[in-house]
């Protein structure tokens, strides 16, 4: 999932309609769900009800954690043209609750290097230099080891 930011020397950001979960505050990224005021349910984008108990209008937005731990992961041999590999595809479990998949990268693509429930943080940096049409950087947010 990508982000565009928008004149960045002038420091104002845009995020894209498509990157519901993905919010902007004094410059800093952070991920952001939705948690049911009734059961406590986490889920990552948009709803209007709990997936849980069933609840409507009981959903509040809150602020994801930015560590989590590797639930599950798969390294990515054949891709889309224009999209590098191997990388590292992963979900993490994150601490606080809500459960999200990005890419795991700052760590070699082979198994003898990923572990099962190591601890991971949450980065946002420069999507590999993808610009759109009128020069604009994408930023996306990434899983790298702590």
């Amino acid at each position: 999932m990508l982000i565009k930011v928008i004149n960045m020397s002038n420091q104002t950001n845009k995020i894209l309609p498509a990157t519901e979960y993905i919010r902007e505050n004094n410059g800093e990224f952070y991920l952001s769900g939705l948690q049911c005021k009734n059961c406590k349910s986490i889920f990552i984008g948009e709803r209007s009800s709990c997936g849980k108990c069933f609840l409507n209008n009981a959903l509040m937005e809150i602020k994801l954690g930015n560590t989590g731990r590797l639930y599950s992961y798969s390294i990515v041999h054949r891709s889309f043209p224009g999209v590098d590999v191997p990388y590292i595809s992963a979900i993490v479990d994150l601490d606080g609750g809500g459960t999200i998949k990005g890419n795991l990268v700052g760590i070699e693509p082979h198994p003898d290097k990923i572990e099962f429930d190591m601890q991971l943080k949450v980065i946002f940096k420069d999507a590999l230099g993808r610009k759109d049409k009128e020069g604009n950087s994408y930023v996306s947010y990434f899983f790298e080891p702590i």
